[in-house]
């Protein structure tokens, strides 16, 4: 008899361990689905751009076109171990409508932009780095 009651006290035990497993897995994925997607840049200066050759792919700025609306503030992020930065304009003819100044690694930079429009922007520092907002 007494065995009977250990091995019914083993085997609870057991059931209760895995409903318990169970259900705080389940939980987790909840708590997942439910989180909201932080993103920490609109467009991103990958590893590696700061030598030519990115823009023969069109991956010097991630994505290098993109489009925003009127108000909207696009946010660029260096994930590059090199300096970069984000000015307006095209190489050789900057314009004075926004500057980033070198961007070091992991530092970000944001421009509100209030006029509709077509906006090139590249980086001081490698010619070949080039994109565009488009502002709708």
């Amino acid at each position: 008899m007494r065995k009977k009651i250990i091995s019914i006290g083993i085997i609870t035990a057991v059931i209760l361990i895995v409903v318990a497993f169970a259900s705080q897995s389940n939980d987790s994925e909840v708590k997942q689905e439910e989180m909201p997607i932080l993103v920490e840049a609109d467009v991103i200066m990958p590893t590696k751009v700061s030598r030519p050759g990115c823009e023969e792919t069109d991956s010097c700025y991630i994505p290098s076109k993109i489009n925003a609306k009127k108000g909207q503030t696009v946010t660029w992020k260096n994930e590059d171990v090199a300096f970069h930065s984000v000015t307006s304009g095209i190489y050789g003819e900057p314009t004075t409508l926004f500057d980033s100044g070198h961007l070091d690694p992991e530092q970000k930079f944001s421009y509100t932009f209030d006029e509709e429009g077509s906006f090139d922007y590249f980086c001081t520092l490698h010619p070949w780095m080039a994109g565009k907002v488009t502002v709708q």
